[in-house]
């Protein structure tokens, strides 16, 4: 009887595997199929489809979302690619944040175009304050940080890199990695019961360095935390520690990160010397505008004072010159009667003789310019002066002798015959 039991417990275990067995199948089938869809969907950038037909297998189910999740044997309390193979994980979680780097890069207008203001907020949010990190070590590997696929943990750190304005929890999560990953731990009362995470374990210890492919995922992830982020987070002397103590880098890895290490220190001194250079050159162009800006203020400002005061002046000297032209006309024009009687004398009046007057003004005209040009003479030749001083003087000597007199008047006497005698015989002649 015993037997019969033993049997009939034995053929129902082997009918409870093969179901499982069946079932685990049938649901890889549909996650691949799903993958297949939203990465179509994603190529023709149907972006909302894609997202919709990928989450049903990256989401725990509903009923069990809120509740205390625990270990199983088909881990049914956690998102459907839990359960799938090595492969199928990390095709799908790939696919997922390279989808969200991409809705990022929609930017703010056609985003929230395609998935609505506020869903597409929600996604850019799980890229820059890395909470999709903390989605797909729970939802996707239970909860366990070191169980995390390496190639996945690529992808993660870089969409952070690209997309998070601070490094400190990229470069928190990478730690707790390494350090998991490094010193894997089990705990016995809970992770024993699940056979499917006892399958997929051994892929996760000595170091995740198994096989050359496992290496260079931890080389890409080492190269990541020690040339990207830790100097993102100005921690130039703990990565370069962090490579001299590295267990997995040999020496001509060492040697060849850390000159990459200080190349890029070099790279961001040089460049924080041009961007200072830089700024203090538009400080200095800002403050010469400014100078100069003041200057021409200054200088429209005298400007405009100076027209201001002609503007017055103009304005003043008008008035008063009108008033002096209006009184003295008011002076000087005479009534009718005034003026016809002023007309009566004057008509009276004699003029005097036009000869007279013109010779008068004539000799008066000569005087002065006589006197103005002798003037001038003194004042411009001295030596002309003394000439003609020296010449009446020689002149008045002269004629203080009585013969030169004397001769000089016979000669005067004779000169004026001639001229008599001369204008005499023309007359005669003309009358002739």
């Amino acid at each position: 009887m015993a037997t019969v039991y033993e049997s009939a417990l034995g053929s129902s275990r082997m009918l409870s595997s093969v179901s499982s067995l069946s079932s685990s199948r049938h649901q890889s089938s549909q996650i691949a199929k799903a993958y297949r869809q939203a990465a179509q969907l994603f190529l023709t950038r149907r972006l909302p489809e894609a997202l919709s037909t990928i989450e049903p297998i990256i989401t725990p189910p509903p009923s069990q979302e809120d509740a205390n999740a625990s270990y199983n044997e088909d881990l049914s309390a956690f998102a459907p690619v839990a359960s799938a193979s090595r492969g199928t994980r990390v095709k799908v979680w790939s696919f997922y944040l390279t989808f969200l780097n991409s809705v990022v890069e929609l930017g703010a207008e056609e985003g929230k175009h395609a998935f609505g203001s506020s869903s597409w907020k929600a996604l850019v949010s799980k890229c820059r304050d890395g909470s999709v990190w903390e989605d797909v070590v729970r939802d996707g590997y239970a909860g366990v940080e070191g169980d995390v696929d390496a190639e996945v943990v690529v992808n993660l750190a870089t969409l952070l890199l690209t997309h998070s304005p601070s490094q400190r929890l990229n470069q928190q999560r990478l730690e707790t990695y390494l350090s998991a990953s490094a010193n894997p731990t089990f705990d016995v009362s809970s992770h024993m019961q699940s056979s499917s995470y006892l399958q997929r374990r051994p892929s996760q210890q000595n170091n995740g360095t198994n096989t050359p492919r496992d290496l260079n995922t931890r080389l890409k992830i080492l190269e990541l935390y020690t040339l990207h982020v830790l100097p993102r987070n100005e921690e130039w002397d703990y990565a370069r520690e962090f490579i001299s103590m590295s267990e997995v880098l040999d020496d001509e890895r060492k040697e060849a990160f850390l000159l990459a290490l200080h190349s890029l220190k070099e790279e961001k001194e040089e460049t924080e010397s041009r961007e200072a250079k830089l700024r203090q050159q538009q400080q200095e162009q800002l403050e010469q505008r400014r100078k100069e800006s003041e200057a021409r203020r200054l200088e429209q400002s005298r400007a405009e004072d100076e027209r201001r005061k002609r503007e017055e002046e103009n304005r003043r000297q008008p008035r008063g010159s009108d008033e002096v032209f209006r009184k003295g006309q008011h002076r000087q024009v005479p009534s009718a009667s005034s003026r016809a009687a002023a007309r009566r004398p004057a008509e009276k009046a004699a003029s005097p003789p036009p000869g007279l007057y013109r010779r008068f003004a004539s000799a008066m005209g000569s005087m002065q310019a006589l006197v103005l040009n002798t003037a001038h003479s003194m004042t411009a030749n001295p030596m002309a002066l003394f000439r003609t001083l020296l010449f009446l003087l020689a002149f008045a000597l002269a004629f203080g002798r009585r013969d030169l007199r004397e001769r000089v008047k016979r000669i005067l006497r004779d000169g004026w015959d001639k001229v008599r005698r001369t204008v005499g015989m023309g007359v005669k002649v003309s009358y002739i």
